[in-house]
């Protein structure tokens, strides 16, 4: 069974004078890109750089807003109402949009906690959707597949493209591993071509517990701050086109 699917990544992620990831070499193999909005990485100067790389590559465009913690990363949780989180991802997103040739945006992809957050807390996902659509109803929204989050997003009526990730472990449940145990990203090239193969062309993965699950989804996620992530996503990207899965930007596919 042949498949199609976007290939994203997380880029724009450095800040002022510190550089992090590899973009400038990661986005020549996915389709679309998740830019930091200058709240858990980038600033404006790294914002627009990002863009004109990914606009000169043909990569769909989407703003990565996460929680206001800089020196976190933007991986830990913060007790913020619905509508600081309406408030907060509705900065981030129109900032990312003014850079680009349109001011338009492909997708929003919240990042690290707040993404975790929108999982299983209705709430925060009503919040991030209806910010998301009150800036433009045509973006994607980007939501772990099969969560409560794509009910809710799917709800509103908007644009929605399931996501899974190569290069991190899910539950049986179909969540992500917490980063802080033991095997939550997985690093094996050979393992994570694997996954991303049975991702694309049967909508199932492997869980940590060693079971097999339901995976849909419209978008593999690949992190490009990983040790060795250029030659993953050049593999990931080659093998899933030998095994005859089209790679299209997610906007040509929901």
């Amino acid at each position: 069974m042949n498949g199609v699917i976007d290939f994203n990544a997380d880029i724009g992620e450095s800040f002022a004078g510190y550089k992090l990831g590899l973009d400038e070499e990661i986005v020549n193999f996915i389709t679309s890109a998740n830019i930091a909005t200058g709240f858990h990485a980038g600033d404006p100067d790294w914002m627009a750089r990002t863009v004109a790389l990914a606009e000169k590559h043909g990569v769909g465009i989407g703003a990565h807003p996460a929680y206001p913690d800089l020196s976190g990363f933007g991986r830990r949780e913060m007790a913020l109402t619905p509508q600081e989180i309406h408030n907060i991802v509705k900065y981030q997103v129109g900032a990312l949009a003014a850079f680009t040739s349109d001011h338009r945006l492909q997708h929003v992809k919240p990042h690290g906690a707040l993404y975790n957050r929108a999982v299983h807390d209705e709430p925060v996902a009503k919040a991030i959707v209806s910010a998301v659509k009150s800036i433009d109803p045509d973006i994607i929204h980007v939501v772990l597949a099969g969560s409560p989050w794509e009910r809710v997003a799917r709800s509103e009526g908007v644009r929605v493209a399931r996501e899974c990730y190569a290069d991190r472990a899910v539950t049986s449940e179909g969540t992500l591993v917490p980063r802080s145990q033991a095997g939550a990203v997985v690093h094996d090239e050979a393992e994570v071509v694997e996954r991303s193969k049975k991702l694309a062309t049967e909508g199932r993965v492997v869980a940590a517990d060693g079971t097999e699950i339901d995976f849909s989804a419209d978008s593999i996620c690949l992190h490009g701050d990983t040790a060795g992530a250029v030659e993953l996503a050049g593999a990931v990207r080659s093998e899933l086109e030998a095994a005859g899965v089209e790679i299209k930007r997610m906007s040509e596919l929901v």
